[in-house]
This record gives structure tokens, sequence and C-alpha cells, in this order.
């Protein structure tokens, strides 16, 4: 597949652009600003903005998939909810379908049905409630739209650097956590998640992954 990844030197980002071309996919990786110094085999550097959508159509033709991984910077995460709707006016233009890494924040907490893991201070304590907040408002923008071909993969609670291992649980709208209640996922193992979607398919708007 030719994959467009933005937001691709952050965390999730980096990590699904090594994902994808050790898989042998091409790769479009697209920077706001700073690039990498060096980039494995197979991957294009692009200088992009994507609140820009006519920028994101030129971009987008001749893509199989747009992998969004977009942060906006501390103080702007209220920005997050537009810029995932200009991403996805852009993809409805091309016929491009969209994998947006988003937040745990409108997951449900387990076994309490209707209570969102944004409103729950033990996974997300009063300093974090901002970001995560946003990525509900994320997630409702992506409902919202009447055309896009999108899927929203919200990670677990706690999302950090770690090795690769190849192995990781799916769920659907539910946060998942391990038998002592912690939820947490590698980005290395999380960009697996990925790619294995992107790969296969499996027709969920919404879903979760975590060890």
């Amino acid at each position: 597949m030719r994959i467009a990844v933005l937001g691709a030197a952050g965390m999730a980002g980096s990590r699904v652009v090594t994902e994808a071309a050790h898989r042998g996919h091409a790769l479009l990786a697209v920077y706001r600003s700073t690039r990498p110094d060096t980039l494995p085999p197979g991957v294009t550097p692009v200088a992009g903005d994507a609140d820009d959508t006519d920028a994101m159509c030129a971009l987008f033709e001749g893509v199989d998939a747009v992998v969004a991984a977009t942060r906006p910077p501390v103080g702007r995460e209220h920005t997050i909810a537009a810029t995932t709707t200009a991403l996805l006016d852009a993809a409805a233009k091309t016929g491009t379908r969209v994998l947006v890494i988003g937040g745990a924040g409108p997951l449900e907490v387990p076994g309490h049905p209707g209570r969102l893991v944004v409103d729950d201070p033990a996974y997300v304590p009063p300093q974090w409630r901002t970001v995560a907040a946003a990525s509900s408002a994320q997630l409702a923008a992506c409902r919202a739209h009447p055309a896009a071909d999108w899927t929203y993969l919200s990670p677990p609670a706690v999302l950090e650097p770690g090795p690769r291992t190849g192995t990781y649980r799916r769920g659907t709208t539910t946060l998942l956590t391990t038998e002592d209640g912690a939820s947490r996922i590698a980005a290395e193992d999380l960009a697996a998640a990925v790619l294995d979607e992107l790969e296969r398919p499996r027709g969920e708007r919404h879903f979760t992954v975590g060890y």
C-alpha cells in the first residue's frame, strides 16, 4: 500500500512509519516543520499542514490510506476537532480512507456502562482532562462527518515508548485493562495494531487496543 502518515514526527506517528516501512509499504511521512535526519528505506518526507484541506487533497491523490497521528501543542488542544474535520474533508474528496489515532477519553470505563474514561479520575487525572476531552471532541467530529471513510483508534490510558512485542488485545469501545487494572500499550505495538487494521480492515468505526 501507499500510506500517508500525518504527525510522522510524534511518538505514535514515528512508530507507524517504522512499522509500515518494515512491512514493505510505501510511505509519505508528513511533517509540519522539521523531520528526522534519517528515515527508513521507502519513506518519502513531505512538508504539510493538516489544516490545509487543498494541500491535503493534493497529497492524498494516489494514496491508499491515511494515518492521522497529529497532536496539537499544549494549550491548543481545542483545535484537534477542527483539524480532524479538515483532514476528513480532504479524504472524502479523494476517496481515501483514514485511520485516526485518537485518545482514550471517549472509551467506556470497564464495568461501568455509560461512564466515560474522560470523566474518571482513576484513569484521567485533572492535569490530563483537557487532552482527554479533546479526544472525545475529535471522535464526535469523525461521527459528524457526512462522507469520509474513517476509523478511530483509541489507545489505552497509558501510551508510551517500549519494546515491540507484536502482541496486543483488541476491543471495541470499552477500555482494556489487565488483571491488576492497568491500561497501557507500547507505541511500538500500537503501530503494529494500526498496520494490522490497514492491511485487514475489520469494518469497525471505533476500536481500542491494549495489553
